[in-house]
């Protein structure tokens, strides 16, 4: 590799020496800034007013980050690693918006996909500081998924049997008038948020109603309890990832990643 392609690799893939973190401290704030505009523009007002401005600045904003695209292929030794790897197809989709809607006008509404870039915040913060954690996260999420699957069966069971039930004691004068959408009022009953559109009108029906609210803040608690229990497990786990394909199966101490061959620049 190229003692040019190094540098750049070290400054877009590093995160410990002064010109990396600088770059991604300014990936970030041209990300959310971005993303600030998409929003703004979205609100008639500001589009009216100032559509013009956020046009000009999205267009300088989608050029920079489609340099910094062209380079991330350019300075890596496999880049159908980065091209193909989940972020790779998300900066893809970030800049593609943009150029359609220049070469075709009414393709202006899917400029809304330019929110994607928000995403980009998440690979670069977990980069800098972290990646140890996400990676244990989604440890803990995979080790539960059995637990939580379970977990999520027990309860549509739950909401289907007690939507029934409040089907058959309160009937269509109270709105319970079939059974998906008293099924819906026990969803929205026992997660308790209680939107109100349906209430029970009956003694009985708001006697269960009452059990199924209490019985809901005992059920929240439970997923919670079995991600936080596997996180402990898998908290002396951690592995390192590569930074330009994402591969998460990388020894400790290595210099280069044992799937795309990229060198290491940063001590995760």
């Amino acid at each position: 590799m190229s003692v040019l392609k190094e540098n750049i690799k070290s400054v877009i893939f590093g995160t410990t020496t002064t010109a990396g973190k600088a770059f991604d401290l300014t990936l970030i704030i041209s990300i959310l800034f971005s993303i600030i505009l998409v929003m703004l523009d979205s609100i008639t007002g500001y589009h009216d007013a100032y559509g013009k401005t956020f046009y000009l600045f999205e267009w300088v904003l989608t050029i920079l980050f489609t340099i910094e695209y062209i380079l991330r292929i350019y300075c890596i030794r496999l880049p159908s690693s980065y091209i193909f790897s989940f972020f790779g197809i998300v900066d893809l989709l970030a800049l593609i918006p943009t150029y359609l809607s220049l070469l075709f006008p009414g393709a202006h509404i899917f400029s809304v996909i330019r929110v994607l870039r928000v995403l980009r915040v998440f690979r670069v913060l977990k980069l800098v500081q972290f990646m140890g954690e996400a990676e244990m996260l989604r440890k803990a999420m995979s080790a539960s998924k059995r637990k939580i699957f379970v977990f999520l069966f027990y309860v549509m069971t739950l909401v289907v049997i007690l939507g029934s039930i409040m089907y058959l004691v309160e009937g269509e004068k109270s709105g319970f008038d079939n059974i998906p959408r008293s099924i819906y009022w026990a969803i929205v009953t026992l997660t308790t948020v209680g939107y109100g559109d349906i209430s029970p009108q009956t003694n009985l029906g708001q006697v269960i109603a009452a059990l199924i609210m209490i019985m809901g803040y005992s059920i929240i608690a439970v997923p919670t309890g079995i991600v936080t229990s596997a996180m402990h497990f898998s908290e002396n786990t951690k592995s390192m990832r590569c930074a330009v394909c994402e591969d998460k199966n990388q020894k400790k101490g290595t210099n280069f990643c044992n799937n795309c061959g990229a060198k290491f620049h940063n001590d995760n």
